[in-house]
């Protein structure tokens, strides 16, 4: 294992509980930043260990249920403190998660791809049942509290809340089945001579259970790093006097930079099926696992709850899974698919400055 592999991980961790101590100053912002940046390099790396010895689709499964888990307990940390102002913090972050994901991933490793290789390919047979599954939990979520009758204001009442989250983290199980047990060779990439690393001698046991932890490392110093950066991320913000929502995307961005950069790595090395389960993966379970958890803690706690999107948000969310089912309907990609998400993608951050 090259020294730099687990010398940025050591190195970002203590630099996370420096700032936990002494707090993020102007002179040390930059410093941080350079540490969250390595730390995203380092997961990338260990990822990847644990992907070849595992195989598909368990290794992207792993890569994203870990930064998931990680971003659900930052979301936990900010209600917990936040109160009522904390209310639409796990809705902004699912949202903003599901159009990085499904416009900024998708849409660059398609043009990336599309560009390195002309035209790529997937199994459709596993993106489908995805898709269909992101659809159904980002209409239960985000859609669906904006028209409920029973509480005012895009919430669900405790009851709506509870059968809601139950039926969530029921979809993401089963989609989990799927993709590892009844029907796994829907999710397994087809193998090019592009990728210098498809047929490397895999890793040890030893080796992959040791990335496995300084990937943990990773990401919590990731997620860690981009919470501690944000006040300084907001003074960014109010300066060029943006929206506040505008934090809340800038945030995600950091949190999905492990999975964005092994995703857009995959699609360049001609393995367009790693990218989409990465991205496919990372989006059902940022709602699945995360609303669950979410429901409950807001249940137990009474916290306020904000689940609805606004009109605005509504039509870009619509716009976004509507052209997913095309772009991803064939199980064929070039560079006209991933220009579309792209736009799609800058649209949604213009509107975010520009409400």
């Amino acid at each position: 294992m090259p020294a730099w592999t687990w010398i940025i991980p050591a190195l970002s961790l203590i630099l996370l509980a420096v700032a936990v101590a002494a707090g993020v100053t102007p002179m040390l912002a930059g410093l941080f930043g350079a540490a969250l940046i390595g730390a995203v390099i380092a997961s990338v790396h260990h990822a990847e260990v644990i992907a070849h010895r595992v195989g598909e689709p368990f290794g992207t499964l792993v890569f994203a249920i870990a930064v998931t888990v990680i971003e659900a307990s930052l979301i936990l940390a900010i209600m917990l403190t936040g109160g009522a102002e904390a209310a639409a913090v796990p809705r902004d972050t699912i949202y903003a998660a599901v159009m990085i994901i499904c416009n900024g991933v998708i849409g660059a490793c398609m043009l990336l791809g599309g560009v390195a290789h002309r035209e790529q390919t997937f199994r459709v047979e596993g993106a489908g049942p995805a898709l269909a599954a992101l659809i159904a939990l980002s209409t239960f979520t985000l859609v669906l509290p904006a028209f409920t009758t029973t509480t005012p204001g895009g919430t669900y009442s405790d009851r709506q809340l509870a059968f809601f989250a139950a039926t969530s983290a029921a979809l993401w199980a089963v989609f989990v089945f799927i993709q590892t047990v009844r029907h796994r060779d829907y999710f397994l990439p087809a193998e090019d001579a592009s990728d210098i690393n498809a047929h490397a001698e895999a890793p040890t046991l030893g080796a992959a259970w040791l990335s496995f932890g300084l990937l943990i490392g990773c990401l919590v110093s990731v997620v860690g790093l981009a919470k501690l950066l944000s006040p300084s991320i907001e003074l960014a913000v109010d300066y060029v006097g943006a929206p506040k929502a505008v934090l809340g995307i800038v945030i995600a961005m950091l949190v999905l930079l492990p999975e964005t950069w092994a995703a857009i790595r995959a699609a360049r090395a001609n393995r367009l099926q790693t990218s989409m389960n990465l991205a496919l993966g990372s989006a059902l379970a940022s709602i699945g696992l995360t609303i669950p958890v979410v429901a409950i803690v807001s249940i137990v706690f009474k916290l306020p709850l904000t689940l609805g999107l606004a009109p605005k948000d509504l039509v870009m969310l619509v716009l976004t899974l509507l052209v997913c089912a095309v772009t991803l309907g064939t199980g064929r990609t070039h560079v006209m698919g991933g220009a579309v998400h792209l736009v799609i993608f800058a649209a949604f951050l213009f509107l975010a400055f520009v409400p």
